[in-house]
């Protein structure tokens, strides 16, 4: 009887799991703790919310002084996409009354990791995060996706055309709102439309080179928002 009841509770408990993921797409439960434990600012903080995927919280990992000497948050969950990010934008961007927000995202939107998307439904989805953030007081950083030539883990959707169609969508949408548009992939391009190979250990992820190639970047067009 004990050789049959422990696989079927271990199937039960994987099934749980499993059940509950999935009623939390957006992951919501990811930084509902931090989020409660986080301080407002004071009056003379600029506070600046970091807004994105793996990359993003990636960039907490390789240089975590950017994050410890800056009022930066950083919000970002790996393998996330813009309509993941727009459901948790409130709570894990507008309550926590930054200044600013740096919104990097759409690259798992082409990689199709929560289904197929147009590049109109991804630029929507920033659209919808950039207008909250506006109605809330809050500066908007809109990041150009990173260079992708091709994603390991999913190969065949061409990142290497939609992304610099979707850059160039971004950056239009941008002007047009008044959004500082901050231009990572003509930096860090090789050429090709991927990520210098120097930049990275994937092909998409940036390394501790990538991020540093990012951080005066990021900082500028920082202190230009809220300047």
């Amino acid at each position: 009887m004990k050789k049959i009841l422990l696989p079927l509770l271990a199937f039960l408990g994987t099934f749980l799991s499993e059940q509950l993921q999935a009623q939390d797409w957006p992951d919501l439960n990811r930084f509902q703790k931090e989020n409660e434990s986080l301080a407002s600012p004071g009056a003379d903080t600029q506070r600046v919310v970091f807004m994105g995927n793996s990359i993003t919280i990636g960039w907490k990992q390789a240089d975590p002084e950017l994050f410890e000497h800056y009022p930066f948050v950083n919000r970002g969950i790996s393998g996330q996409t813009t309509p993941q990010m727009l459901i948790r934008f409130r709570q894990d961007v507008v309550d926590l009354l930054p200044k600013a927000v740096v919104i990097l995202a759409g690259t798992n939107d082409i990689a199709e990791n929560t289904g197929p998307a147009t590049l109109e439904m991804i630029l929507d989805n920033l659209k919808s995060m950039a207008e909250i953030a506006n109605a809330n007081g809050i500066k908007v950083i809109l990041c150009s996706v990173l260079p992708a030539f091709e994603y390991p883990w999913r190969p065949g959707l061409d990142p290497a055309n939609k992304i610099p169609a979707l850059n160039a969508m971004i950056q239009d949408y941008a002007k047009a709102e008044g959004h500082h548009y901050l231009d990572y992939f003509s930096t860090m391009t090789d050429g090709k439309n991927g990520l210098m190979e120097a930049y990275t250990y994937d092909g998409v992820h940036p390394d501790k080179e990538g991020y540093a190639v990012m951080r005066p970047m990021v900082l500028e067009a920082i202190k230009d928002v809220l300047k």
